[in-house]
């Protein structure tokens, strides 16, 4: 196989997958802030870092994949209190919801799925130590702030040119712009408008900071050095440089040995927000009538690096695509005929699925290959041929692309009415056949008879 390249944001280079230790990937990715539900501009990037699992796997390599669920900062305690609800029953409406949608889109459950409110202790254990090397200090009103001029490395992953910003004081919002350049909190002061939320700590009651979360999280389940980051590019710079300072700042060791990041989702051109009326969730796409896998390919068909544009004709364009997959699929798992054992054509496009996805997850040109495989291996069965190992090499592609669960999509409502079916073609009642079959095409699916059984996909 060809080896696994990346894109590394630290370096802006291309560069070889080779774990730190063994062969197995530690990787961590930063997860929801469950302070609403997540819209497909999230979902982009988590799509993004389902591919690059299965990839990983796909190339031999054993993944301890941790996500978080940050379920304390400045938004999730303003949700609450204007909900009137505790932190913990606010958050866990919109984490259940995120784990649905992640089931929808067929991606992947990470080893470890940490939030950060059952990680307060490691968070004060971080602070503390950045404390002792005088990295972080104690300011007057009791919050902890991480010192900056005690990192030369500052700006290191977003390439930061410090000698042409202005230094503010001190910086205490979760997020914020490059403008804001300053020290940054570590542990937050309680206030009274946190209402009901804070810890105990030796510098008195408070809350974590944003960053310090991930940083205490990921050194918990990964090590104090490991070797994948990966999340949006939007958290290039705060979130994952404070990541990197405050981690190094008090292991003295490397933090992560590659960054990946996946650019924006735009829709129709512009960019999502709540004021275009453009933010949409899984469910508002799945209400127009597409399915889960149909949004997973279409927020897969371009490559991760590149800014996207979602429109109404690229859930439709994923539709066609995957109804080509799914006929294609269909034909050769029910073809009868001379089976064809050594056809080259296989080989040839194993070599180029390999060679496109190991070249930084070129998935588009993965994509590529697969439906020139499509068409060669169509010709071959119009002339009465099969190809015994298209099963075999559909499960290898399958398992980075992970679109292939037909029945998975099928609604319960419609695979009653089919096993109704298929009894009544049983016992022989053609007329009830016949009328199941309408009532079937006319809730949108079609039915194909074939000698393995009943065929069903949307129409």
């Amino acid at each position: 196989m060809t080896a696994l390249k990346l894109h590394n944001t630290l370096t802006r280079q291309i560069e070889e997958v080779r774990p730190l230790e063994g062969q197995t990937i530690r990787m961590y990715a930063c997860g929801p802030t469950v302070y609403n539900y997540a819209h497909i501009g999230n979902f982009r990037t988590f799509l993004f870092v389902d591919l690059l699992r299965r990839s990983l796997k796909f190339y031999g390599f054993d993944v301890k994949h941790v996500m978080n669920f940050t379920d304390v900062d400045d938004k999730t305690i303003r949700g609450a209190i204007a909900a009137g609800m505790t932190l913990q029953a606010y958050t866990e409406k919109f984490t259940n919801a995120f784990l649905a949608d992640m089931a929808t889109l067929h991606i992947q459950t990470p080893e470890q799925l940490p939030r950060a409110t059952q990680h307060i202790h490691q968070v004060i254990a971080l602070v503390e130590r950045l404390i002792a090397k005088g990295t972080a200090y104690v300011s007057e009103d009791g919050s902890v702030y991480f010192r900056i001029a005690a990192f030369p490395k500052y700006g290191c992953l977003c390439h930061l040119d410090q000698g042409g910003l202005i230094h503010g004081a001190r910086v205490s919002q979760d997020e914020y712009q490059k403008e804001s350049f300053g020290d940054f909190v570590l542990w937050k002061k309680w206030t009274e408008g946190d209402g009901a939320v804070g810890w105990d700590s030796p510098w008195g009651k408070g809350r974590p900071g944003w960053h310090i979360e991930c940083s205490a999280m990921s050194m918990e389940y990964l090590g104090e050095s490991f070797d994948i980051h990966c999340a949006a590019s939007d958290l290039i710079f705060p979130h994952h440089e404070n990541e990197i300072a405050q981690s190094e700042g008090a292991t003295g060791k490397t933090f992560v040995k590659m960054w990946c990041h996946a650019a924006h989702l735009l829709v129709d051109g512009r960019k999502m927000s709540k004021s275009e009326g453009n933010l949409y969730t899984v469910q508002q796409i799945l209400d127009k009538g597409y399915t889960g896998r149909e949004l997973r390919y279409a927020l897969l068909s371009a490559h991760y690096r590149q800014n996207q544009n979602f429109t109404w004709k690229t859930m439709d364009d994923a539709k066609s695509n995957l109804a080509r997959i799914d006929a294609w699929r269909s034909r050769f798992a029910s073809a009868t005929g001379e089976p064809v054992r050594d056809w080259n054509g296989l080989v040839s496009f194993e070599q180029h699925f390999d060679a496109a996805l190991a070249d930084d997850l070129n998935l588009s040109g993965a994509l590529g290959h697969l439906f020139d495989l499509i068409r060669d291996t169509n010709k071959l069965m119009d002339g009465g041929k099969t190809i015994p190992q298209l099963a075999t090499v559909w499960a290898k592609v399958d398992s980075v692309l992970g679109v292939g669960d037909l029945k998975h999509e099928i609604p319960a409502e419609i695979q009653t009415l089919v096993d109704q079916r298929a009894a009544a073609r049983s016992s022989k009642d053609w007329a009830q056949s016949d009328a199941l079959r309408k009532q079937i095409e006319a809730l949108g699916w079609k039915l194909k008879d074939t000698p393995k059984g009943q065929e069903v996909s949307k129409a």
